[in-house]
């Protein structure tokens, strides 16, 4: 049997690391495993954190014997592991914000609970932003179940930066909003496989915004305004990454990464109720205070 998990204390894990990451998790145990065990496999980047936060309806998903399990092995191959719960449930970019100011990491990196991750994807995120100065950089998730779904017209909303990324204002309806298109189904795998890459090539592309799996410079996110909207949307959004996103990249500018080594666990969301876009009302906000 199990022994009792030990859940760590946030002034003991508030530490200037390099990286962080920071998980949302709810209704989740077997997902959250297997996110887990995709940190713990990774190397090159020596003593991240780890903070997962949980809402689930019942016992917390990290008291699972296999996440539990995965917590130890990140704690035995040297990173700290705060684990929390924040409830009662005040939307997701609350919860992003909650887990945002447990880090004061230099850079964070927003998993999803259903995301595992290939061996070697932290180092070359790290890599990427530390050469981009970007600030994020981003993993788009593929979904195995559409790899033999090709789709080439969407291939056209890839472009390279040729040089590290510039600031961006990006709106719906504008071309570049359409570059989102590329992160569905397996598009992405397929458009890297047409770059046929060499050994530990990588390259950074234009993006909207990214799901899933994003690489923040903390201190930009933070100077974006981070997640602090979410007392301004109502409780039943999604979209709080997209408006974190789109503030930063008009600040410091963003880009996705290729090859990504971000896999989507293709399960039943556990985000029901989704009335509110974030990101609609927080760009609502910013049209409404400019001067006429």
């Amino acid at each position: 049997m199990n022994r009792p998990l030990d859940l760590g204390t946030a002034g003991g894990f508030r530490a200037d690391r390099l990286l962080d990451v920071l998980i949302p998790t709810r209704n989740r145990p077997a997902e959250l495993a297997v996110t887990l065990s995709g940190l713990a496999a990774q190397e090159g980047v020596p003593g991240f954190g780890v903070v997962v936060s949980d809402q689930s309806d019942g016992d917390a998903a990290y008291r699972h014997p296999a996440a539990a399990t995965m917590v130890r092995a990140l704690r035995h191959r040297g990173h700290p592991v705060l684990l929390t719960r924040r409830l009662p449930r005040r939307g997701l970019a609350e919860h992003r914000a909650y887990l945002l100011a447990a880090s004061a990491a230099r850079y964070v990196l927003c998993l999803d609970d259903d995301v595992w991750l290939e061996p070697g994807t932290l180092r070359r995120l790290v890599t990427a932003i530390e050469e981009l100065s970007c600030g994020f950089v981003g993993n788009a998730v593929h979904g195995l179940s559409y790899a033999d779904d090709v789709r080439p017209e969407t291939h056209r909303h890839y472009e390279e930066w040729t040089g590290p990324p510039t600031p961006e204002r990006i709106r719906p309806g504008t071309p570049e909003w359409e570059r989102a298109s590329i992160h569905s189904a397996a598009n992405l795998l397929h458009v890297t496989r047409q770059l046929d890459l060499p050994s530990g090539g990588w390259r950074a592309y234009r993006v909207s915004w990214i799901g899933g799996c994003v690489l923040y410079d903390r201190a930009k996110l933070v100077d974006s305004g981070g997640f602090d909207f979410w007392r301004r949307v109502d409780e039943k959004h999604q979209g709080e990454d997209v408006a974190a996103q789109l503030a930063v990249l008009a600040r410091f500018g963003g880009a996705g990464v290729l090859p990504s080594g971000a896999y989507h666990l293709e399960s039943p969301t556990t985000v029901t109720d989704r009335e509110v876009e974030a990101w609609e009302v927080v760009l609502a906000e910013e049209e409404t205070a400019q001067p006429a």
